[in-house]
């Protein structure tokens, strides 16, 4: 056993030094080639070598035969490079020896003596086919597949680009799935191109292959007859069966090898093995196998037609088909009982009423003519969108969004849809599939286009729907032009973000929990149950969500509540905390290209007036002030905002901690989503610049 044990461990070893070392062995075989080019060779390892080319050979035709798409083997045509290499190399070494002294080795004499048998004229056209079905038929072929595929591939390449694009832009696919595309898509392109070219390795080695024998002959007999005493008969006989199975040696792995790329050029759609894909199609048609054998019989009772062969292949056919008739009636027998039963699971129970009490935390709700748009058999994708919208949402505020439930409502109006949260609507619009939405993003549309007039549900701006004719003509106007699921898609996911602090139920944030205790284990058991529970901890990521913070770096924000959680459970304390420590994340929504922050700030004294009215109730705090002086404070704010919204700049209100909170709130109740932060939560290095400031007596 210990031996056993010892040898396997050895095995082990060296295996693992060999894989270690392959481009050290690649270089070294590369050399070996080049070295028997020069220094003659002895037969004993002639023959060794030719094995080793006749293994190489079948190795890549079984892999080309094996292999399910054809970017597995994207080495190919510098295997065929190498192979060629290697095979002139040993014909070279061959010549040499058959010239040198007439004996070339046992592989070669034997191929020689199998082939001709004393008749050298066989052994000459049996090399003479074969060179011929390798140059003029498979190398030929495969070279002008290759040299076709190339080419279209290469005209397909920017439409392809630019259908990744589009799936790109369209949230179909993340920024990975989309480099890992064009990727790919390169790697088919050049596969091609190099297989193109490393089809003339082929034809040229089947050429040299000719002049590589005629030169053995012709030399043999020169050679034979005048330095080594033979007779004109014996040197024939001797160089002739050494140069034919010289050929023989080097053109059959040559066949191989050509084969191999007429075999890979011509499955560039392939999705399994050559022997799986051959089986599946070619008995796909039992009928015909059947209407074959029907044929094959009929010629089997021709006069003069040998019958036995017929009759043993129709009675073949007739066997198969009958075979693959019984087994595609058994499939067809289990499909439609496996659907009989889906139906019947499916099939509510006549007393169950439970799944019309469930809601559903989000869905969207269409009518009868949007129905279309998730039909993938028309070409409709707004399933696949709606998946692609929820994993975007998922990235850019960082909770769990569940499924969105779709349903049809012939209640709706046949062009209109609507959004639902916890059975309530929160936002409807129309949209109409096969038109486009042309609008402009400032404003008003300009003149000049025309269409059926509308309100863009999103951002409610004036827009009208055109047909595909005229969608050129506004984009040259100036506008921005959507397809209908586009603008489904991007009022969903403002909505998402609008309303994320009510999708974050409590379950959603137990299991976003669950996922940060695999990595950050000690920070979550510090703080559930011990500290805050888990619905304080599911306010306190509400109210960061209400106002828009993302929940992506939750290290943090456990840790800040960990901190502070010991010291008070007042949620907005510890909302204002957790702000404060996520202010790295808070300054990066607000700042420009610049690192400069364009700010709205409060007249000292108006500032204090709202401090001392702040109360603090169960509810949270708010200041309450004199109702004249609230509106004008709103107005004041409402009028600077839109003047420098106007101007193209999207300030932020700038605030003392105290402060923050409490008229974050009020300005709610206006609807005035403007950004407040306070002076905690912008860093240090920031450039703040002061572009208006609130005063109490503001018109």
């Amino acid at each position: 056993m210990a031996i056993t044990n010892q040898n396997k461990i050895n095995l082990d070893s060296i295996g693992k030094l060999l894989r270690s070392n392959t481009d050290i062995m690649a270089a070294v075989a590369f050399i070996g080639m080049v070295i028997i080019i020069i220094i003659p060779v002895t037969p004993w390892l002639l023959d060794l070598l030719l094995t080793l080319n006749i293994a190489f050979a079948l190795v890549v035709l079984l892999v080309t035969l094996f292999a399910s798409d054809t970017r597995e083997l994207n080495i190919f045509p510098s295997v065929l490079l190498t192979a060629t290499l290697f095979r002139l190399a040993l014909n070279i070494s061959s010549t040499r020896l058959i010239l040198s002294e007439a004996h070339a080795g046992s592989v070669i004499q034997a191929f020689g003596d199998f082939v001709v048998s004393e008749n050298y004229v066989v052994g000459m056209v049996v090399f003479v086919i074969i060179t011929v079905v390798q140059f003029v038929v498979i190398t030929n072929g495969a070279g002008r597949v290759a040299e076709v595929a190339a080419r279209f591939t290469l005209d397909a390449l920017p439409g392809k680009q630019m259908s990744i694009d589009a799936d790109f832009n369209a949230g179909l696919i993340d920024e990975e799935t989309a480099r890992n595309k064009r990727k790919e898509m390169q790697k088919e392109a050049d596969f091609y191109g190099s297989m193109d070219g490393a089809s003339k390795f082929v034809r040229g080695d089947a050429i040299a292959g000719i002049v590589i024998v005629l030169i053995n002959i012709l030399g043999g007999l020169g050679i034979g007859a005048l330095q080594l005493g033979m007779s004109l008969d014996e040197a024939a006989s001797v160089f002739t069966i050494l140069t034919v199975g010289d050929g023989l040696v080097a053109q059959i792995p040559a066949l191989l090898i050509s084969t191999s790329a007429g075999m890979l050029v011509t499955r560039s759609t392939a999705e399994a093995s050559f022997g799986e894909e051959m089986s599946a199609q070619l008995v796909a048609f039992p009928k015909v196998i059947f209407l074959a054998a029907v044929l094959l019989f009929f010629l089997g009772v021709v006069p003069g037609m040998p019958p036995l062969p017929f009759f043993l292949l129709a009675a073949a056919g007739g066997t198969l088909s009958f075979i693959l008739f019984r087994e595609r009636k058994q499939v067809e027998e289990k499909a439609q009982a496996v659907a009989e039963q889906e139906t019947a699971d499916k099939a509510p129970e006549q007393d169950d009423f439970s799944s019309l009490l469930r809601v559903e935390l989000l869905e969207i709700e269409i009518g009868y003519n949007l129905v279309e748009l998730t039909d993938e058999s028309r070409g409709g994708n707004l399933l696949d969108r709606i998946t692609a919208a929820r994993k975007r949402a998922v990235n850019e505020l960082g909770i769990i969004i569940q499924p969105i439930r779709m349903r049809d409502n012939l209640q709706l109006g046949s062009f209109e849809y609507r959004f639902k949260l916890k059975g309530n609507e929160i936002a409807r619009g129309q949209i109409r599939p096969g038109l486009y939405l042309a609008l402009n993003p400032e404003g008003e549309l300009p003149a000049g286009v025309e269409g059926i007039e509308t309100t863009e549900p999103t951002f409610n701006l004036p827009a009208v729907w055109i047909s595909e004719e005229k969608r050129a003509g506004a984009e040259a106007l100036g506008c921005t032009v959507v397809d209908a699921s586009t603008v489904l898609i991007t009022h969903l996911s403002e909505v998402i973000k609008a309303n994320a602090h009510e999708i974050l139920d409590r379950q959603a944030v137990k299991e976003m929990l669950q996922a940060l205790k695999e990595t950050n284990q000690a920070v979550v058991e510090e703080l559930t149950p011990e500290i805050m529970s888990l619905g304080e901890v599911q306010k306190v990521l509400q109210n960061l969500l209400k106002e828009r913070v993302p929940l992506h770096d939750m290290v943090t924000i456990l840790e800040e509540l960990a901190d502070q959680g010991r010291t008070t459970k007042d949620i907005d304390s510890l909302t204002e905390s957790v702000r404060q420590a996520l202010r790295r994340t808070i300054t990066a929504q607000h700042v420009n290209e610049d690192n400069r922050m364009q700010v709205v700030t409060i007249d000292p004294k108006l500032e204090k007036k709202i401090s001392e009215s702040i109360q603090y109730t169960k509810q949270g705090s708010f200041p309450v002030m004199d109702p004249e002086v609230t509106q004008n404070l709103v107005d004041g704010i409402s009028k600077v905002t839109d003047n420098l919204y106007k101007k193209g700049i999207s300030p932020v209100l700038l605030t003392s901690p105290t402060v923050r909170l409490p008229l974050k709130r009020l300005l709610e109740r206006f609807h005035l989503n403007l950004p407040v932060l306070s002076i905690n939560e912008v860093l240090p290095e920031v450039k703040v610049e002061a572009v208006g400031v609130i005063k109490e007596n503001e018109d």
